[in-house]
């Protein structure tokens, strides 16, 4: 079956199998290997990618379903090969560990910032309640959205000094 829809701005038509899974065309087919798969079963998060502008888990997807559709992926949020906000700031508050987990965090980060600009830590916490993070960095990647996009409940993140972790 042949589908056609748009990637990271870009209009592309590919042919693939129609029940095979967004995952394995981003992974396999497209080369687009940013976008992890951690369960398979949308339990954690780490596929999530944006569909119509909206998270969705790549992992529950079926290709037939991208037909007509705007899709983004991690690899698509930068803005002339500079890295978004919200990536630039887990870099600096140490929120990125060992990374599996950063590429689906920061798209449902995106997701939640487009709803809601200036999410409380008790929204940032919420927004990102479907996406796991093994390495239990949930602290940092909060502190990282709270500084980010100026959340007010938490006193303010504390500030990293160059080297710390």
């Amino acid at each position: 079956m042949i589908i056609s829809f748009t990637l990271n701005n870009k209009v592309i038509s590919i042919d693939v199998e129609p029940d095979k899974r967004v995952i394995d065309v981003l992974r396999e087919d497209l080369q687009l290997t940013g976008t992890k798969e951690g369960c398979g079963s949308g339990e954690c998060g780490a596929c999530t990618i944006h569909v119509n502008g909206e998270s969705r888990l790549s992992c529950l997807m079926l290709a037939a379903q991208l037909e007509g559709k705007d899709i983004t992926t991690i690899e698509g949020i930068s803005i002339e090969n500079k890295m978004h906000s919200i990536q630039e700031a887990f870099i600096q508050y140490g929120a990125v560990q060992c990374g599996f987990c950063t590429p689906g965090m920061v798209m449902a980060a995106l997701d939640l910032i487009r709803r809601n600009k200036r999410p409380s830590r008790k929204e940032i916490r919420e927004g990102l309640s479907g996406n796991l993070c093994r390495c239990t960095g949930y602290q940092k990647i909060i502190d990282a959205l709270e500084a980010a996009t100026g959340a007010t409940d938490g006193g303010g993140p504390r500030t990293m000094k160059k080297g710390e972790e």
